[in-house]
Formats: C-alpha cells, sequence, structure tokens
C-alpha cells in the first residue's frame, strides 16, 4: 500500500522547464549558459519564442543575426518550440476581466476573433517559413480571453502553457500545462511549468536556477512526456476547478 502510494507521487510529480521571452533581441550571455546546462543535465526545455518581436523592452538587447538557425538548433536537440505570443507589444487593459483574472495589459485580450486569428496564423506562418514545427502557445502576460482560445483551436494549436491546477488537463478540446509561480518551486506532488524571465536575471539569479536544476533534475521532464500525463475525467477537474478559482478570487481581491 505505501510503496503503491510512493509509486504513485513519483509518476504524478513532475517540471516542465518554460522559458519566455526568447526573441532576436535578448540577454544571450545567459542563455548561452543555461544551453550548456541544459546539455549537460540533459534536460530539455520549452522555449516561448517571439514570431516578430517588437517589444521596445526587449529590443534594447544585443541582437542576434543568426537567432532562426539558433532556433532550428535548439528544436534538433528536441527543445520544444512553442509560440510566445506574435509581437509580444500590449495594446489593451484587462481589468483582471481576462480568462485567468491577472490582469495588467494584454496583447490579445479584448480583440477581435478575427484580429487575434491573424495574429497567430502570422506568427504561425513565420515557423512554417523557418522550418519549426510548432505544437504550444502561451499569451504574453498570462492574458486571454475566450476569442483567444477559439483562435488557437480553428489555428490548429490546442497546448497552452499556462493556467490553473496540480495536473495537466483537458478542456474543450485544448489542453493546459499549468503555469502556477513566478519562480522556480517544485511541488510535493503535481505536474506543472516555470516561468524563467533571464532577461531579468543577474547572475546569481542563474546560479540559483544552476542549483534547482541539479537538485530537481530527475523531476524535470520534456513537453512529449507531460503531454503523455494530461488527465481529464471529474476528479481531475474538481482538483483544478477549485484551485482555479481560489487563485482567481486571491487575484481579483488585490489592488
Amino acid at each position: 500500500m505505501i510503496s503503491s502510494i510512493k509509486n504513485y507521487l513519483s509518476e504524478n510529480t513532475a517540471l516542465l522547464i518554460r522559458m519566455d521571452d526568447i526573441a532576436e533581441n535578448m540577454n544571450w550571455s545567459l542563455m548561452k549558459k543555461c544551453e550548456d546546462l541544459f546539455d549537460e543535465l540533459n534536460i530539455k526545455p520549452l522555449l516561448g519564442v517571439i514570431p516578430k518581436n517588437e517589444d521596445p523592452e526587449l529590443l534594447k538587447y544585443d541582437k542576434s543575426e543568426n537567432f532562426w538557425q539558433e532556433v532550428r538548433n535548439w528544436n534538433k536537440k528536441g527543445w520544444e518550440i512553442s509560440m510566445h505570443g506574435y509581437n509580444h507589444v500590449y495594446g489593451t487593459k484587462t481589468y483582471k476581466k481576462d480568462y485567468f483574472n491577472y490582469g495588467g495589459d494584454s496583447e490579445f485580450f479584448g480583440l477581435s476573433l478575427s484580429d487575434q486569428k491573424t495574429k497567430i496564423k502570422n506568427g504561425f506562418e513565420k515557423f512554417v517559413n523557418e522550418d519549426i514545427k510548432i505544437r504550444s502557445f502561451f499569451a504574453p502576460n498570462h492574458t486571454y480571453d475566450l476569442n483567444t482560445f477559439k483562435a488557437l483551436d480553428e489555428c490548429g494549436i490546442i497546448n497552452i502553457i499556462d493556467g490553473y491546477g496540480i495536473f495537466p488537463y483537458s478542456y474543450k478540446n485544448l489542453n493546459f500545462i499549468p503555469q502556477l509561480f513566478y519562480k522556480e518551486i517544485m511541488l510535493p506532488f503535481g505536474i506543472q511549468s516555470t516561468q524563467i524571465h533571464l532577461n531579468y536575471w543577474k547572475e546569481k539569479d542563474f546560479k540559483n536556477f544552476e542549483k534547482f536544476l541539479r537538485r530537481h533534475q530527475k523531476k524535470i521532464i520534456s513537453f512529449d512526456n507531460i503531454l503523455n500525463k494530461v488527465k481529464s475525467g471529474f476528479f481531475i477537474y474538481s482538483i483544478n476547478f477549485a484551485l482555479k478559482n481560489c487563485i482567481k478570487i486571491s487575484r481579483t481581491l488585490k489592488f
């Protein structure tokens, strides 16, 4: 009995490394350090690549003239390339009415279905032209509305690296890989993804990240492995629904 419980906990405790804001203009010195570390530990992260970066804050960083070849090289290593918005420029305010009640500004929330679909299609076509397969998406600042999900579904992208829950789950033809915390945390039970913004890091942040990866290396899994752990059913839905509403209420009450 105890052995069975331990095995169940072990099989259902894992973490996907999600890296945000991967673009032509970024902190390339830290990216290289991360790449070397991933290679050493045989970790296959998911990289959120901005297909047409126009974010003025990101444009301040050094630009790689060989960016798309770098992305193809990462992809060949088995790293998952995910679409992270389209141009990473916020044009609307959510007033915490976005799907996950994150609040703040958004690239997608409030736009028409047609406009959101155009953004997603244009981003998808950029990856196709660069010979990169896209299977997943996550929006800048975690902000979506129902039109975002419908546009993604109609464009054939059904995996969203965002949301609430202890486990990856399927809902209305979409798979959600939960992303709960702003720092690297390994839960004692459950499967989720990180949120890594290396452009904001200093050297000490990388050192802490390295220690975390070395400590939890055996529990860090790839995108393909995490897709095999997508769950459905009333029990999973109830757990995730309860957690979702607790967090949404908490965020709604914050000013």
